[in-house]
């Protein structure tokens, strides 16, 4: 089995040179940037942004606001909730021996999507009703988002949190910039690692195009716009999910053959 086939297929074993798992950082970005900027229009919250969400607990309760404090703190917890429940999915298939855990949780991301394109609609006609529970459905959406590349790569990418992508930016870039005047066997020369930037770059732009192509989206579109975005993070995670299900096939198949052949041989021994 080649590498190519290995990433697609197996958990935690993410490398920067395996092109697949390069693919799926990117297009997960451009989802995450996608949803986001939808979730801005909807409840003007970013709701991946979980540092800004912590920022403005501590301020709110500082300041005696316990209502947003409280608020604030249902976001964080719909986010760690998104992210548990991801990895339980993950965890769950692979004791199951399955290897696409992660394209079952990508589609049942993509399903919340489009419940979150119906809470949405229904935010014109009775906001203060239905903005809670598409807050909450955001976050918990964006805890899964982030949690599924996090795990495929064995903690190496991300797709909703661009502070870490950009430190790691800025990290390569001090690399390539350092300057080794002295050599000194005892102490290792600097060295970048020039495909980590590029991947690194390629996420914190796809994030950023994901964000303009969503703000273009809903604005135009309105919430019929998670319909595309649904379709493509069902399909990305719709091959891994469709090789657990032609394994399983050709297994049960072939021990239903085997069963067979054992019963005809004894009926053959019997006959005799």
């Amino acid at each position: 089995m080649t590498r190519h086939i290995h990433i697609t297929r197996l958990l935690d074993r993410g490398r920067f040179n395996d092109r697949i798992l390069r693919q799926l950082g990117w297009a997960m970005a451009f989802i995450a940037g996608a949803i986001n900027a939808g979730g801005f229009l909807a409840v003007y919250r970013y709701t991946s942004h979980v540092s800004g969400v912590v920022s403005g607990m501590a301020d709110a309760w500082a300041t005696g606001e316990i209502g947003v404090g409280l608020s604030l703190l249902v976001m964080l917890c719909s986010f760690i909730g998104g992210a548990m429940h991801s990895t339980w999915l993950i965890l769950w298939a692979r004791r199951q021996r399955l290897r696409g855990g992660y394209g079952v949780s990508m589609m049942e991301e993509a399903l919340l999507l489009l419940v979150f394109g119906l809470l949405g609609a229904g935010l014109s006609l009775h906001k203060g009703l239905f903005t809670p529970p598409t807050v909450m459905l955001l976050c918990f959406i964006m805890g899964m988002h982030n949690t599924i590349v996090t795990k495929l790569s064995g903690g190496l990418l991300r797709s909703t949190h661009m502070t870490g992508i950009a430190t790691d930016i800025g990290i390569e870039l001090a690399k390539m910039s350092y300057y080794n005047h002295e050599r000194n066997p005892r102490v290792a020369a600097v060295r970048s690692n020039h495909k980590k930037f590029r991947v690194y770059a390629l996420i914190l732009l796809a994030f950023f195009l994901g964000g303009v192509v969503g703000a273009l989206g809903f604005k135009h579109l309105g919430f019929g716009f998670t319909l595309p975005l649904a379709l493509f993070l069902f399909l990305l995670g719709l091959r891994p999910a469709w090789y657990d299900v032609r394994l399983r096939w050709r297994w049960w198949r072939g021990r239903w053959a085997s069963r067979r052949a054992r019963a005809a041989a004894q009926g053959g021994r019997s006959a005799s």
